[in-house]
């Protein structure tokens, strides 16, 4: 059975097909998004404040590696797909980044379940952000090799580290670690029950605008389908490996697959605009909102708790 609040979605996507007049005001998707990061964050905090963190430092460097390794795995086949060099760069850094929306999802899914995992597991989200961006970076240079472009890593990374997502998932986290959980009891009527329901109304305006996205398949060929269909399963399986050798709980291997496999379509595009301007953005968030989110809110998050359990049984 689909989540809820995934037909929120789904209903988002129908109003855009239907050329619906339907729109979220711009200020009240903002602000979804403030609330969103904010509560995981603080969620994950509160956990936090639970845990020695000495113990939690092999799932950090661990996250922060697969975050860094998956634009180098997916790269070979964008470019054999006859991307340049430039466009499969920065589409790769997508992938290698996160979609906090994707993870709140899988949370949800889990919840729905009856699933346990990490009550830490928005660390593992605010340490993928970055790394993927930066091996991105890296394969753009790379790729343009002519001397004459030069990168402001200090300019970028704080761009990339103190934009908006990563700023509020670690503020949030911040707060929640030091104020614990009876300190965060007063504001827990406002970030904590309400979630799912913000949640819903943040998934209808992306509904929305993937909607809008589908249009733009077609101008970009198969490329795009191909990455954005075929990379979420295989990058689940990069993550859920990492989750098992890890130690992690079956929902927690579920939790690092849906990291792996979702794709950044907030700070990647940013990081993007900033450090390689000659790339194609349009064909970066096509894949990532467009194809690749869909495709892990409808079919994907099923398919990787399902993965999780396999790998449970197998190893029983």
């Amino acid at each position: 059975m689909i989540d809820v609040v995934v037909f929120f979605f789904l209903l988002g996507v129908f109003a855009r097909l239907v050329k619906s007049d339907l729109r979220l005001p711009e200020a009240l998707y903002e602000t979804l998004s403030i609330y969103l990061l904010l509560a995981i964050g603080l969620k994950g905090g509160i956990e936090l404040s639970k845990q020695p963190l000495a113990a939690l430092a092999p799932q950090v460097l661990a996250c922060m590696a697969l975050g860094f390794v998956i634009p180098f795995a997916l790269y070979p086949l964008a470019r054999a797909l006859r991307l340049s060099g430039v466009d499969a760069a920065a589409l790769v850094a997508h992938y290698g980044s996160v979609s906090v929306v994707t993870f709140a999802v899988a949370q949800a899914a889990l919840a729905r379940e009856g699933m346990d995992h990490e009550s830490h597991a928005a660390l593992w989200v605010a340490v993928m952000e970055a790394p993927g961006l930066v091996a991105g970076i890296l394969l753009a240079r790379w790729a343009l090799r002519d001397g004459a472009t030069r990168t402001d890593w200090g300019g970028l990374m704080h761009d990339v580290l103190f934009g908006k997502s990563v700023l509020l998932l670690l503020g949030g986290l911040l707060i929640g670690a030091i104020a614990g959980e009876a300190g965060t009891a007063p504001i827990q009527a406002v970030f904590i029950d309400p979630f799912k329901g913000v949640l819903a109304l943040f998934l209808l305006e992306l509904g929305l605008v993937a909607g809008g996205r589908l249009a733009e398949v077609r101008r970009f060929g198969p490329a795009v389908l191909v990455i954005g269909l075929l990379a979420p399963p295989l990058l689940a399986l990069a993550g859920a490996a990492t989750g098992r050798a890890l130690g992690l709980s079956t929902g927690g291997v579920a939790l690092l697959a849906t990291l792996a496999a979702s794709a950044s379509y907030i700070a990647a595009p940013t990081a993007m605009r900033i450090a390689v301007p000659q790339a194609n953005a349009a064909l970066s968030i096509t894949a990532a909102l467009g194809i690749t989110f869909p495709f892990n809110i409808v079919v994907g998050i099923p398919m990787y708790i399902e993965l999780a359990r396999w790998l449970e049984r197998m190893a029983a």
